[in-house]
């Protein structure tokens, strides 16, 4: 089954001192060798994104996040995995689960 992980982060947050706290290197190494990571990537800052709405057949563009919080997505994993128990193994693995938060949808497939 497949799940998309986005990875949330405080961007005012500094993970700590610890040489794994932000570095996903190892566990995209790893998680990509077992064949459970299909793709991922950081993401540019919040600031640079934008965000598009159609209202009463008008395209609304605006500068920014979607919406007013203090997390942003700081990147996004997919993952193939056996089942929500191994995505979510590997979810907690992930360094960000440390000092962020992870989260894990389903991809509910167009048929």
């Amino acid at each position: 089954m497949r799940y998309l992980m986005l990875v949330h982060v405080d961007p005012s947050t500094d993970p700590g001192p610890a040489a794994d706290a932000g570095d996903p290197s190892a566990w995209v190494e790893d998680v990509t060798s077992r064949g459970i990571r299909v793709t991922g990537d950081r993401l540019r800052p919040a600031e640079e994104s934008t965000t598009v709405r159609v209202r009463d057949g008008r395209t609304l563009v605006t500068d920014g996040p979607f919406a007013e919080v203090h997390d942003v997505i700081g990147g996004f994993d997919l993952l193939e995995a056996a089942d929500l128990d191994e995505a979510l193994a590997v979810a907690a693995a992930h360094p960000a689960a440390r000092f962020g938060a992870i989260e894990l949808r389903a991809v509910w497939p167009f048929e």
